[in-house]
């Protein structure tokens, strides 16, 4: 079976932001598992951390202790799953004190200014 490419389709582009803390609301998990399940069916996708969002990929959460589930290593995953286009928001990280340094994975940081540029890029935007 050919890939949609061949086919005379075209594969769209997937943004998916992340804004919200990853603990406390299912939006942080159902968003790391629909990235996961759209790169296994080949799809085009980028992810974007901004606000509290980039506390998703803080290194050495501690869930538990509230009671919830840590998921945060299932980030790793991404690379698995061949999602390389992962951006945080340099203001985001910087309002938070936090740094590259303190992320569990690989990311491009990217000024605010560029964030809309960078949702121009993709076709289709989630909002998590």
């Amino acid at each position: 079976m050919e890939d949609d490419e061949n086919q005379g389709g075209e594969i769209k582009k997937f943004l998916y932001v992340n804004r919200r803390q990853p603990h406390g609301t299912v939006y942080a998990l159902e968003s790391l598992e629909t990235v996961l399940i759209g790169a296994a069916f080949d799809q085009d996708v980028s992810m974007l951390f901004i606000d509290d969002g980039v506390y998703q990929l803080k290194k050495e959460q501690s869930p538990d202790v509230m009671e919830f589930k840590n998921f945060s290593k299932t980030y790793k995953a991404l690379e698995m799953y061949d999602v390389e286009k992962v951006f945080v928001e340099r203001e985001s990280l910087e309002e938070r004190g936090l740094g590259v340094d303190d992320l569990l994975i690989d990311v491009e940081v990217i000024a605010s200014a560029d964030v809309k540029a960078l949702v121009d890029q993709n076709d289709v935007i989630l909002s998590f």
